[in-house]
């Protein structure tokens, strides 16, 4: 299974040289990676850098093994002048987060970077990934570099694997981890990789590999798909990102339709999207408030607290659906968001939504409030 899985990376992630299989550990799921590797890179009370907004599930898989605390690089829709789009990472910020946590006394161990990204759907340029690489080793942190919405990238946009770089400032340091849960549609099936040059790190992860193993019928199973080049590059890839592309439109459309402009992005199956005016007031409260009304009509839109969000009123939803729900949720919002604004001391005043839409204008200011700690386990999208 290592085998098949070496050949499948070495071609699909556009490897620099082909990967070796036994460098390869095989786990039930992403969530095994990430608390395996958290206990074995960190002691308990280290920190990692992470960009925020970003998947919530990680701060529980790395907490209840390794003890380790998120340290926040806070990325906002505001643009500045040194920033082209809303919510873009730079390895400036990656310092300045680095030096709080050091002012905080946290001693920050590791980088953990979703690539393309959750919840903003946001691809990294080759040079920005290439300056983050930089950063890590001038520190000694390592990286894990979370690519499992890998192949779920459409459009022209070029998708940069760590796996594709001819040469890495810290290889050793330097870990890669992918799943079959998004790009095959396989979420309950539980298999991930993880490659990893470091003899070390991957000795200590098969340790605890045991205890997060997959079944031999299942490696069997995936074995005879990743061998399949002709269907997968010939029906399943291509059919894949159509619809994936078409569902993404139907839904951008009909947010627009309503009023919600979206952050542009080409990969991952959400889009992150901008429910700002429709807040009573700029808080979390108001957004979790706004939520439940959600809910209330039977419409599950993850809230941007679920994600670390700095700013209230963001909300991932995910369109890997069929084309007929996606429908039915954007007349569920449209009936849900026309009653909402009808009631008395709702938000009518106009928000930054064009500006959002039109990245040159300037888009909303930084946020009021601070995400809070218990923060459920919910998915949104984005689209600007």
């Amino acid at each position: 299974f290592r085998e098949e899985i070496a050949k499948f990376l070495t071609d699909y992630a556009r490897a620099a040289k082909a990967l070796n299989p036994d460098h390869i550990t095989v786990m039930n799921g992403c969530c095994a990676v990430f608390a395996t590797l958290s206990t074995i890179l960190c002691d308990p009370g280290d920190g990692y850098l992470i960009p925020a907004p970003y998947y919530g599930g990680i701060n529980s898989k790395t907490w209840l093994y390794g003890g380790i605390q998120p340290v926040h690089v806070p990325l906002f829709s505001e643009v500045t002048d040194e920033e082209s789009h809303p919510f873009q990472l730079t390895a400036e910020k990656l310092e300045d987060a680095l030096q709080r946590a050091k002012k905080q006394g946290i001693r920050v161990r590791a980088l953990i970077l979703i690539n393309p990204h959750n919840p903003l759907g946001d691809i990294y340029p080759a040079q920005l990934l290439k300056e983050c690489l930089e950063f890590a080793h001038r520190y000694e942190l390592h990286v894990i570099m979370d690519e499992i919405y890998m192949l779920s990238v459409y459009d022209d946009t070029t998708f940069t694997s760590v796996l594709s770089l001819d040469c890495l400032p810290d290889p050793e340091r330097t870990h890669f981890m992918w799943g079959f849960s998004k790009d095959f549609g396989m979420s309950g099936i539980r298999v991930a990789v993880l490659y990893t040059r470091n003899h070390e790190i991957q000795k200590a992860v098969n340790q605890l590999a045991v205890f997060h193993s997959c079944p031999g019928p299942v490696q069997h199973v995936l074995s005879q798909f990743l061998r399949d080049r002709d269907w997968l590059d010939n029906v399943f890839f291509p059919t894949n990102k159509k619809r994936l592309k078409e569902a993404q439109n139907i839904l951008v459309d009909g947010l627009a339709d309503v009023g919600i402009p979206v952050l542009k992005s080409s990969g991952g199956l959400y889009v992150w999207a901008d429910f700002r005016k429709f807040l009573r007031s700029q808080t979390f409260e108001a957004e979790l408030e706004l939520w439940q009304k959600f809910l209330d009509k039977k419409l599950l839109i993850s809230p941007g607290k679920a994600f670390y969000c700095y700013e209230p009123g963001w909300f991932r939803l995910v369109f890997s659906d069929s084309v007929d729900k996606i429908y039915l949720c954007i007349q569920r919002l449209e009936q849900m968001l026309c009653s909402h604004a009808a009631e008395p001391g709702a938000n009518n005043a106009s928000s930054s939504a064009d500006a959002l839409c039109n990245p040159e204008k300037d888009s909303s200011g930084k946020p009021s409030s601070t995400p809070g700690e218990d923060v459920s386990q919910l998915k949104n999208i984005l689209v600007y």
